[in-house]
């Protein structure tokens, strides 16, 4: 199994040994998925920790009036998982959605477990991991009460700066919570300027 991109990923936090390697080989599970194909819909529990090894996802969810509120993009070398549902073992509000062909590894939360459980560095890689997601959630959560869409968009393109290409205005724009013409007018002024 093809998995080099996740232990070189696992090594810039601790390197990991010939045997610590091979059983992420044996526990990983690889995963094609196509162009909007869902890892995770709502109303389903989130069974895996997603590593992206080639594509780009969302995660969102679909209010009453169907509309998608973006959370969360990831690309190569990034995680993807509902973690509350994951956790808790309850159903997710949230979809994870391919937007573009793309490769995945995935760990189910016995094999995360059993990491945790005989490997010391494991552990302190997922702590590191999750609470480096959480930094960026608080953080995304005082931009989102305390900026204005122009920061915000500004912020975002310093956060993912080769995400443009691969994901739509609409997206984009539902990730700041603005409509897709406000961003245009924000765009059309910084271009301005």
């Amino acid at each position: 199994m093809e998995i080099s991109s996740l232990i070189e990923y696992f090594n810039t936090f601790l390197p990991l040994t010939e045997e610590e390697t091979a059983e992420l080989e044996k526990r990983v599970k690889p995963k094609t998925v196509k162009r909007r194909q869902f890892i995770l819909s709502s109303g389903d529990v989130c069974k895996y920790y997603s590593f992206i090894m080639e594509g780009c996802f969302k995660m969102y969810k679909v209010d009453e009036n169907a509309k998608e509120h973006n959370l969360h993009f990831a690309v190569e070398n990034q995680w993807i998982t509902d973690i509350g549902s994951f956790h808790s073992e309850q159903p997710s509000q949230l979809y994870i959605e391919a937007i573009e062909p793309s490769r995945i590894l995935q760990i189910s939360k016995q094999d995360l477990i059993y990491f945790y459980e005989h490997s010391i560095k494991f552990n302190r890689i997922f702590r590191v991991i999750v609470e480096n997601e959480f930094v960026l959630l608080q953080n995304r959560l005082l931009q989102t009460i305390s900026t204005s869409a122009e920061q915000r968009y500004l912020e975002f393109i310093e956060l993912y700066p080769n995400l443009f290409n691969r994901i739509s205005n609409v997206q984009v724009a539902s990730y700041l919570g603005i409509t897709p013409e406000f961003l245009s007018n924000i765009r059309k002024k910084l271009s301005e300027s």
